[in-house]
């Protein structure tokens, strides 16, 4: 320390002492260098200081706080050494233009936005050790903080607890929040940048979403898209915790940020809070894990997605698992355009023997003189494995699927995705498992509400939940024929196949199919289901739900019901 600073804190202890006759033999000799005399210890003492000592002792602090003397307000705390560091802390980090002060009385329960008696109930263990119960004197404070660049002042409420020394004077206990009420130990105050409030975000209707399947987590990855940029930042004083944990606890606003517009998304709420309700009731009241989305075929907006358990995964984009018989609708496909027509006749033996493994129905009487369209509604595997092995070309199913369904490539939804996985078999077993929905073939809720909606339509579009975003495109599409043959198996299938109970009522202009899928020796089956119905297709998957129409069927059909309009 050079002399010029040496005599620049004299001059002010020299004020201070006037003003409050207390702490000017240790700090006189500890900026003047005078190593002749022994340093007095002083200690809090087991006695609580007068009402006028301590309200001296309370002002002498502020008036030396508020003139940046931090060196002389530590020395009137019962522990100079923090109380020095931390007002630096506070005046490096917080960077005030001007500080006023003032002096009150004792604190009442709402002179403070800090909970307890005083603010030394905030104070860890160590810091309130010397201050023994029952000594303190409760003083408050009134704080004005003024900033460079902005007419923006953050007034708030202080708290001081006043002690006596062994000399008999009166000392400020020192705890960390002297500074500020809510700042503890183990904490750092600071001006930080800061944002708007995250924006809204809306249906396709300017609706406000609230649903317990749009998670925080999936909210957030739409906030930080519209807000958060650099140049959006204000500015503010901010708690944050030292070792990084918790949020940050933003007292004052300094600098404005700019606001976040609001987010429209392409949900309709109406949907949704159906597909929460559908969800719910498949998923037994979220004990089983379930999935639900709506999309709109001719646009491919995302119109609803729901998950059990509420909150937890977005299954309905990052399921991986066998799509089971829901598949056939693009085996069928590839089968039509290999020239089998929906009226020949394709036998549904019971029990299929492939490279030594043995397929089944999920009936057991063999039905001889199914024909395709048959085999498709009552979702006969053996029908649909014979006949492919037969007509097809090992990978041909899962190239159609790529190439007109869009499965393989990744989505660009805005969202984080688990993509659909339709690979090429590597032997007949595989083959024969691919072609009705097990093997290697990984799909969710949204792939299948896809793959529905872009039979209904006859065209590939990717799914999106933002409105206009640019979505991938698939090599081509279906041809007429198929389109026509696949609408009318579907419709069949809603009729008077598996999905007749799910979709009674609802099947003039619709198509369905069911699947039941086995997953890694699992149990129960997945319930699976997939539908179109005007111009809204869905599907959904329940995990150990059993049969696509026993719990994947009628949470679709409820969705369904609703409609698009």
């Amino acid at each position: 320390m050079n002399r010029g600073a040496k005599i620049g804190i004299a001059t002010v202890c020299t004020a201070l002492v006037g003003a409050a006759g207390f702490g000017a033999y240790n700090v006189y000799d500890a900026v003047t260098g005078n190593e002749s005399k022994t340093p007095k210890v002083r200690t809090v003492v087991a006695e609580a200081p007068s009402a006028d000592l301590a309200a001296a002792g309370a002002k002498a602090f502020l008036e030396a706080w508020a003139k940046g003397d931090l060196e002389a307000a530590g020395a009137l705390t019962d522990s100079p050494d923090t109380a020095i560091a931390t007002l630096k802390a506070f005046q490096d980090k917080v960077k005030p233009s001007a500080l006023t002060l003032t002096p009150g009385g004792a604190p009442t329960a709402s002179a403070s936005p800090s909970a307890g008696p005083s603010a030394s109930a905030k104070a860890s263990p160590a810091a309130s050790a010397s201050a023994p119960a029952g000594t303190e004197v409760p003083l408050s404070f009134k704080a004005r903080v003024e900033f460079a660049g902005t007419t923006n002042v953050w007034n708030y409420d202080g708290r001081l607890g006043l002690v006596k020394m062994s000399d008999g004077k009166a000392a400020v206990h020192w705890t960390a929040n002297v500074v500020h009420p809510k700042l503890d130990t183990g904490e750092s105050i600071a001006v930080k940048p800061v944002f708007a409030e995250p924006p809204m975000v809306l249906d396709r209707n300017g609706k406000p979403l609230n649903y317990p399947s749009l998670t925080p987590a999936l909210m957030a990855k739409f906030k930080q898209n519209a807000s958060g940029a650099p140049e959006d930042a204000g500015t503010g004083v901010v708690i944050t915790k030292d070792d990084g944990s918790g949020t940050p606890d933003k007292l004052f606003t300094i600098t404005d940020p700019k606001p976040a517009p609001s987010l429209k998304l392409t949900l309709d709420g109406r949907l949704q809070a159906e597909a929460e309700k559908a969800v719910a009731a498949a998923s037994k009241g979220g004990t089983l894990p379930a999935s639900l989305v709506a999309i709109e075929p001719s646009t491919g907006n995302v119109l609803a997605f729901a998950n059990a358990p509420a909150g937890g995964q977005n299954r309905a984009f990052l399921a991986a698992i066998a799509p089971g018989s829901t598949m056939k609708v693009i085996t069928a496909a590839a089968l039509l355009e290999a020239g089998v027509k929906p009226d020949d006749v394709l036998p549904c033996p019971a029990t299929l023997s492939v490279a030594g493994q043995t397929f089944k129905n999920d009936f057991t009487e063999p039905h001889e003189d199914w024909k395709f369209s048959q085999d498709l509604a009552q979702s006969c595997n053996t029908a649909m494995i014979k006949k492919g092995l037969e007509v097809l070309k090992s990978g041909d199913m899962e190239s159609l699927a790529k190439d007109a369904f869009g499965i393989g490539p990744t989505w660009k939804t805005g969202m984080l995705l688990a993509p659909a996985k339709a690979p090429a078999p590597s032997g007949d077993n595989q083959r024969a498992a691919q072609l009705i929905g097990q093997g290697s073939i990984t799909m969710n809720a949204l792939t299948m509400a896809s793959i529905s909606a872009t039979v209904q339509s006859g065209v590939f579009r990717q799914p999106i939940l933002v409105p206009g975003a640019e979505q991938l495109k698939a090599e081509r599409t279906l041809s007429p024929t198929t389109l026509q043959g696949l609408r009318a198996m579907m419709n069949l299938t809603a009729t008077s196949g598996t999905a007749a109970g799910a979709m009674s009522g609802i099947t003039a202009g619709a198509g369905a199919k069911t699947g039941t899928a086995q997953v890694n020796g699992q149990a129960d089956d997945n319930s699976w289901f997939t539908a179109y119905r005007g111009n809204l297709a869905v599907a959904a998957e329940v995990g150990g739900g059993g049969h696509g129409a026993a719990a994947a069927g009628p949470a679709s059909a409820l969705v369904l019901k609703v409609g698009n309009g």
